[in-house]
């Protein structure tokens, strides 16, 4: 019996699905759209819609189960996809209404976490038992496997976007001094419009900027670094990583980001373990091979996926 299982990645605009098998090889992919419109209940039946699609296709005919990931808190013991404030969902009982739909065991997970377990398993983290994995776009998060296990914490594990690296900037969340406010591509690109005065498309042109020295960009991108480097270096403190994987669109500025990033977090450190920076490998593919990799996982015992 093959153990192929469907995937599906639940981003703020795109999802990302596949039928992988035992390796975790695409048999065949999708990719569309997360919702049509604003409503909750209209992302939710694209999310169902999307499974439904992957499940009829002759791919999917020896899937054994079906892996779910999406941003926010998630309770994944409960099945429950609690709160999105990107997507407007609160307390939505996805497990069941994507088993309902597809008529396979779902597992329910968290987008970053799913992507720090593939790119711990299959990507840049590979061989190493302490990692981090932090996509840096619209918002920040990470995702943590310590000593070889990903750390959930209840669902609520990870928000590095939420820490305070003490600055008087207003978060979405409510609270002042969140990294996110300053060191996220969003905010990194609204800062320079802020100050400047310009109207830019995309925050690679604020890093290309700062590179060829435009005084306020290289402000903001400073600023942004040194926030990332005080997160990373409590993140350190607390959790020992061997290695950091940046992803995200951030992590296409690659050396720009990363040489004076690793010099900043590890003047801030003393005794404690200066983790290796390193870019994501398996790009925006990471969350739906995490996906697979929970579902093969939590299945393992009871459909005989290995």
């Amino acid at each position: 019996m093959r153990g192929d299982v469907i995937a599906l990645d639940v981003g703020g605009t795109r999802l990302k699905g596949a039928v992988l098998d035992e390796r975790g090889h695409a048999l065949t992919t999708l990719e569309r759209p997360t919702r049509a419109t604003r409503t909750p209940a209209a992302v939710v039946e694209s999310i169902l819609g999307a499974l439904a699609d992957l499940r009829r296709r002759p791919q999917a005919e020896q899937a054994v189960a079906c892996g779910l990931v999406v941003p926010g808190i998630v309770d994944s013991v409960g099945g429950r996809a609690v709160w999105s404030e990107n997507l407007g969902w609160r307390d939505v009982p996805l497990r069941e209404l994507a088993a309902r739909r597809i008529g396979l065991p779902v597992v329910l997970g968290h987008d970053v976490r799913a992507g720090a377990l593939a790119e711990s398993r299959h990507g840049a983290a590979a061989g190493y038992r302490n990692t981090m994995f932090v996509p840096i776009g619209t918002g920040i998060a990470a995702g943590m496997v310590v000593d070889g296990r990903l750390l959930d914490g209840d669902g609520l594990a990870g928000e590095l976007g939420h820490v305070s690296v003490g600055h008087e900037e207003l978060c979405a969340c409510g609270a002042k001094g969140c990294l996110e406010a300053v060191a996220s591509a969003a905010a990194i690109l609204r800062r320079y419009r802020s100050r400047s005065g310009a109207e830019l498309g995309g925050t690679q042109e604020v890093v290309s900027l700062a590179a060829a020295g435009d005084t306020v960009a290289g402000a903001v991108w400073t600023e942004a670094i040194d926030a990332l480097a005080a997160a990373l270096a409590m993140a350190s403190s607390l959790v020992a990583p061997e290695v950091v994987v940046i992803g995200g669109g951030l992590s296409l500025a690659g050396a720009t980001l990363l040489e004076p990033l690793q010099s900043r977090l590890d003047s801030r450190l003393t005794f404690q373990r200066s983790p290796r920076l390193l870019t994501a490998a398996l790009g925006d593919r990471a969350g739906c091979l995490g996906a697979g990799l929970l579902a093969r996982s939590a299945m393992a015992e009871t459909v005989g996926v290995r």
